[in-house]
């Protein structure tokens, strides 16, 4: 049965520009103006956080806008503190539009005594009375496994072959996707189906944890132009050791494709510095003046995604149309058009 009520969106502090973007979009498609539910997202002296929402929200179909990117603890709790603000108001559903999914790369237990902190972290998603979760491109698919309540997680390789296509035009004959390691292969392998281009390996050897030893490319990428594909670009380290490899290994150029730009400690400068010519990241995380203002770091709208996906749940239809290129093009026409 289609819904009766329009769809609301509310938003949190961690990513204000991409939960505008998304209004703007659905208006767009609605032809009618949705905005952002007026709510406050405050700190007391203590640092504890308070909201208020200023509207009515009973019976209404709720979408809270929220990734858990740095500062991964506050941005937690403000979802949790406005899906329970929500709750108590008496709203019909709530879904969590979480386009980051921070604590995901805890998702299951390396050693002895260590938490699984992503289940965890959906414990209270649940608990705190979310009916629904949106996401992008979990570091593991099992996570969705953690939640007993619907999780729709959206991909960027569609959006990415869109962008390939556009940027690389006449050049798709010359391109080789990479995964920068053995886990992420299903991953790349994804995006170079979409683009009919070959798959190689950078597999990585650490001695100990956070330094890379030793890679070694896995297929011949002499006189091709590389694109890297991974979920998370965290202190670019790993990235741009892989990017030097695959140079020395024959590659005429290097590019990156990362979903999420945690770009922590001295990631940017790394990037600004290394081999690649370019890193094409998603605006899942709201990024700062010194990540936009990098010669070689390109961002990428997820808003026409988010803000479809959001009124295909709102209207009863199908999330993983999503993820097919056809129906992606006509979502982001102006962003690319094809010839």
């Amino acid at each position: 049965m289609p819904a009766v009520t329009e769809p609301k969106l509310i938003a949190g502090n961690a990513n204000q520009g991409l939960a505008k973007s998304i209004a703007r979009r659905m208006s767009m498609h609605r032809g009618m103006s949705v905005n952002l539910v007026d709510a406050r997202v405050e700190r007391f002296n203590d640092q504890e956080i308070f909201v208020e929402v200023f509207e009515n929200v009973r019976g209404e179909d709720m979408y809270v806008i929220q990734p858990t990117s740095n500062p991964a603890n506050d941005n937690l709790m403000e979802l949790l503190i406005m899906v329970d603000a929500l709750r108590r108001s008496s709203a019909s559903r709530i879904t969590a539009v979480i386009p980051y999914f921070g604590y995901a790369r805890q998702d299951r237990r390396a050693k002895a005594r260590t938490p699984i902190s992503a289940k965890l972290v959906a414990n209270l998603i649940e608990t705190a009375g979310v009916d629904r979760v949106l996401t992008l491109d979990l570091h593991a698919a099992q996570i969705q496994g953690f939640f007993d309540i619907p999780v729709d997680n959206l991909y960027a390789s569609p959006v990415f072959a869109l962008d390939i296509e556009h940027h690389f035009k006449g050049q798709m004959d010359d391109l080789m996707i990479i995964s920068p390691d053995v886990g992420g292969v299903a991953r790349a392998r994804e995006l170079a189906k979409r683009i009919n281009a070959p798959l190689a390996i950078v597999d990585k050897r650490r001695e100990k944890a956070g330094e890379v030893a030793e890679m070694t490319v896995i297929g011949d990428v002499k006189g091709r132009k590389c694109i890297i594909v991974d979920d998370i670009c965290d202190t670019a380290g790993t990235l741009c050791k892989a990017a030097e490899t695959l140079i020395e290994a024959g590659a005429t150029e290097v590019h990156s494709y990362i979903t999420h730009g945690v770009l922590s400690g001295p990631a940017v400068e790394r990037v600004s510095n290394s081999v690649m010519k370019s890193l094409v990241i998603t605006d899942s995380i709201e990024q700062g003046d010194k990540v936009k203002g990098a010669r070689n770091i390109r961002i990428v709208p997820t808003a026409p995604m988010f803000a479809q996906a959001i009124l295909n749940i709102w209207g009863g239809m199908s999330v993983s149309s999503l993820f097919e290129t056809d129906t992606l093009v006509p979502i982001y026409e102006g962003f690319y058009q094809r010839s």
